[in-house]
């Protein structure tokens, strides 16, 4: 073999070893959470929640868990909010006992079945007593007995304090939009009470299909037990306030 030969045959050796270490090191970055959160949607966030700790201590079950066909935007986790402020910090999970959450998750199997394009979509489940208290003060500028028609008093504590409260609505995958149910969540007036629906539809504040959007809302969530308040089309209560206390401890 002539000395050219064996420095071509050489230098192709060492070539080759090149790109094999450059891809054997070559390696892809890391993803950031923003993305791991895109690919596992369901992964465990960074950092628990107190909030969440203390509920599964107590024994409620995150809902999506149950049912991953449920669509969870807890409004308290965000600023779209009337509060315009973000009360649950890293708490992006709704949360409720045994016992209104396998009723709820049966809701939601119900309303798929005869509205394939429907799924429900939760707005706050659980709620911390310090949260209850924050919402309170906050309407400060009402009198104490309305103020109860929105937020109920911390000292009296919520339906929501124990974990068998609901504020919900309808979404449809067709659009990718919650359902139009004529105001926002936490609305506070009357075109949102469902005592007074007759006479906004009457009045024509409140239309044929909003007014159909929320008989269907309730239909599902009676149909396994929970119960509409009147000024709060969202709101749902699965046990009193007696029972959900001497069944339950509140959640702090």
């Amino acid at each position: 073999m002539t000395l050219t030969l064996r420095y071509i045959l050489f230098c192709s050796v060492i070539l080759t070893m090149a790109c094999r270490e450059k891809k054997r090191y070559n390696l892809p970055r890391a993803l950031t959470p923003e993305e791991i959160n895109e690919y596992f949607p369901r992964s465990e966030p960074l950092v628990i929640s107190p909030f969440e700790t203390a509920m599964q201590e107590q024994g409620l079950l995150d809902l999506q868990e149950l049912d991953p066909e449920i669509r969870v935007e807890l409004k308290y986790s965000s600023t779209d909010n009337f509060l315009e402020r973000d009360l649950y910090g890293t708490l992006e999970l709704a949360y409720l006992q045994p016992e209104p959450a396998r009723a709820l998750v049966k809701a939601g199997r119900m309303l798929r079945r005869d509205n394939p394009h429907l799924r429900l979509l939760i707005y706050d489940a659980a709620r911390p007593l310090r949260v209850q208290h924050l919402l309170w003060e906050k309407l400060d500028s009402l009198p104490e007995e309305e103020r109860k028609k929105y937020v109920a008093d911390p000292e009296e504590t919520s339906i929501h304090n124990y974990g068998c409260a609901v504020d919900l609505t309808l979404f449809d995958l067709e659009t990718g939009q919650p359902v139009d149910m004529g105001t926002s969540f936490d609305y506070f007036g009357e075109l949102a009470y469902p005592r007074l629906e007759r006479q906004m539809l009457n009045e024509g504040k409140l239309s044929l299909k909003q007014l159909n959007n929320r008989i269907l809302l309730r239909s599902v969530l009676r149909d396994v037990g929970f119960t509409p308040i009147t000024t709060e089309w969202w709101h749902f209560n699965f046990y009193s306030r007696r029972t959900a206390e001497l069944k339950y401890g509140i959640i702090e």
